[in-house]
C-alpha cells in the first residue's frame, strides 16, 4: 500500500511538470561593499564603494556610495603622536557603517593607501612610519569590518591607480549598451594618459606606442577581458607643496639672507612664515645640504605673482642635463618612452 502511494505521489508530480511552463529563475546577484583610505600628504580622504558580485568580464563594475573627508592633515603630520593618526579615521569610519547595511559590514574589505607622504616620512625616520601605520591598523580592527591592511604604495601603484580611475569613468574600458541590455567593450576605445600632482609627488601614466619600449617601468593589467600594457613613474618631491618648499629653500641659500623672500610662484597677496628648521624636516629640500644654515630663524615668504619669473625659477630645479642626448628621457635621468595620446 505504501509503495502504491508513492508511485501515485510520483505520477502526479510528474503529471504537473508536463504541463507546467518550466523557466530559469536567475537569483539576483548580491551586492558587495569596499572601502579604502586615500591617505595623501595633505590630507585623508574615505571612499565606500558597491557593485553586483556578479562580475563583468572578472571585472566589477562598481559605484560610489559615500565619501568622506577626514578633518585634519595627512597621517605623514602624526610622525610625533602616532595615535592620533588613528583617532583622526573615526568619524569618518563612523559615516561610513551608517551607509552600509549591518548584515553586510562583516564582509567589507576595508583598506588604507598612503601616498608621498608617508613615503617621504619612510625615508625620513622608517620607524615613526610603522608607528603611524600600526596606530591606523589598531584602529581599524576595532570596527566590524574586513580590514585588508593600511600600507604605504608605490609611486608607480599610485600613477597606475590614478590612470585606471581615470579612464573607467570616461567608459574607456566599458560601456553599457541599453540597446544590447549589457556592459560592452567600446570600439577604438579612446584611453587617455594620466597625470596626477599631489602635494608631495607627481606622476604620469599613459599606453606606450611602438615595439621598442622599455617595459621595467610599465604595469600589467587585465581589466573587463582585456590586457592593458601602461609606463607609470613617480617622481618623489615634484609635488605642488614639496616643490614650493625647495623652491624657498634655493632661493634662501643663493642669496644668503633672512628675513622677506619672495616667491613668484605665491599669490601676491599670500604671506606665511616658516623657520628654516622646516627645510630639514624633509629629503626633498636635502637637510644635509651646507648651504642650509642650521639655526631655527624664521623667514617670511611673500607672494609676487610672477608667471615669467616664476617659470625660470622653477626650471632650475629640473635636471635636463642628466638626460644627455636621449629621447626616452624626461629630466634627472629617469627613462620615460615618448608621450601619446590625450591627458587628463
Amino acid at each position: 500500500t505504501a509503495l502504491l502511494g508513492l508511485l501515485v505521489t510520483l505520477s502526479i508530480i510528474a503529471l504537473v511538470l508536463s504541463v507546467v511552463k518550466i523557466e530559469d529563475v536567475a537569483l539576483p546577484p548580491t551586492v558587495k561593499y569596499g572601502m579604502a583610505f586615500d591617505a595623501g600628504s595633505s590630507h585623508t580622504s574615505l571612499f565606500v564603494y558597491e557593485w553586483d558580485s556578479d562580475k563583468q568580464n572578472d571585472t566589477g563594475v562598481v559605484s560610489q556610495t559615500l565619501a568622506c573627508d577626514v578633518q585634519g592633515p595627512g597621517i605623514s603630520s602624526y610622525a610625533d603622536d602616532p595615535p592620533k593618526a588613528g583617532e583622526s579615521l573615526r568619524e569618518c569610519l563612523d559615516k561610513a557603517l551608517e551607509a552600509i547595511p549591518a548584515a553586510k559590514q562583516r564582509d567589507v574589505s576595508a583598506y588604507l593607501g598612503a601616498t608621498a607622504g608617508m613615503r617621504l616620512l619612510r625615508e625620513q625616520n622608517s620607524s615613526a612610519a610603522d608607528q603611524v601605520l600600526a596606530e591606523i591598523t589598531k584602529a581599524m580592527r576595532e570596527y566590524p569590518v574586513a580590514f585588508r591592511g593600511a600600507r604605504i604604495i608605490t609611486g608607480e601603484e599610485e600613477g597606475a591607480y590614478g590612470w585606471i580611475t581615470i579612464n573607467y569613468l570616461l567608459e574607456s574600458f566599458t560601456k553599457y549598451s541599453p540597446k544590447a541590455h549589457g556592459w560592452l567593450h567600446p570600439e577604438a576605445a579612446n584611453i587617455f594618459g594620466a597625470l596626477d600632482l599631489g602635494g608631495a609627488s607627481t606622476q604620469i601614466s599613459f599606453v606606450p606606442r611602438g615595439s621598442a619600449v622599455n617595459w621595467n617601468k610599465t604595469s600589467r593589467f587585465m581589466l573587463y577581458g582585456y590586457n592593458y600594457n601602461i609606463y607609470t613613474h613617480s617622481y618623489l618631491c615634484y609635488g605642488q607643496n614639496e616643490m614650493l618648499k625647495r623652491l624657498a629653500k634655493e632661493l634662501i641659500v643663493v642669496r644668503g639672507e633672512l628675513g622677506v623672500i619672495r616667491l613668484c610662484s605665491l599669490d601676491a597677496k599670500h604671506s606665511e612664515t616658516v623657520s628654516l628648521s622646516s627645510f630639514r624636516t624633509s629629503p626633498c629640500t636635502n637637510q644635509s645640504d651646507p648651504r642650509l644654515s642650521l639655526d631655527d630663524r624664521n623667514v617670511t615668504l611673500e607672494g609676487r605673482g610672477n608667471a615669467s619669473r616664476c617659470l625660470v625659477a622653477v626650471k632650475k630645479l629640473f635636471n635636463f642635463s642628466a638626460c644627455g642626448q636621449s629621447q626616452d628621457c624626461t629630466f634627472d635621468g629617469v627613462y620615460q618612452p615618448p608621450v601619446s595620446g590625450q591627458f587628463l
